[in-house]
């Protein structure tokens, strides 16, 4: 078998994460946080719809995570962005880390929001 380093093309991974915080691209960024492309993006948690509608024809698939479990989306935050016909994949924190950094290593069009563990 052969194993090949996973390259992100200039955009920035998921590299680790604890209670109230994310490790982004070498950096630690405490409470929520917004990764697409481009890096980071100003979010401000759970009622700020307008940091993921701007996400709207810049990414083919979003992840939510909620934190240590999933959990249900306010309604205002799904409604709003699935106005702008995007798609909302929800699930725990951590899974949608790992997602988020599969398909961003895969080179497709991608961006995670993330509620940390252990909560803000």
């Amino acid at each position: 078998m052969r194993i090949h380093e996973v390259e992100f093309r200039g955009e920035m991974p998921v590299e680790g994460y604890g209670p109230g915080f994310w490790r982004v691209g070498g950096q630690v960024v405490q409470g929520p946080v917004l990764i697409g492309p481009g890096g980071l993006h100003d979010w401000a948690g759970l009622d700020d719809a307008a940091a993921l509608v701007e996400m709207a024809g810049k990414v083919d698939v979003l992840f939510l995570g909620m934190g240590s479990e999933i959990a249900p989306v306010p309604r205002a935050l799904r409604e709003a962005v699935e106005l702008t016909g995007q798609g909302l994949d929800v699930m725990a924190s951590p899974t949608a880390a790992r997602s988020y950094n599969v398909l961003l290593s895969e080179g497709r069009r991608v961006a995670a929001a993330l509620i940390p563990v252990g909560g803000v």
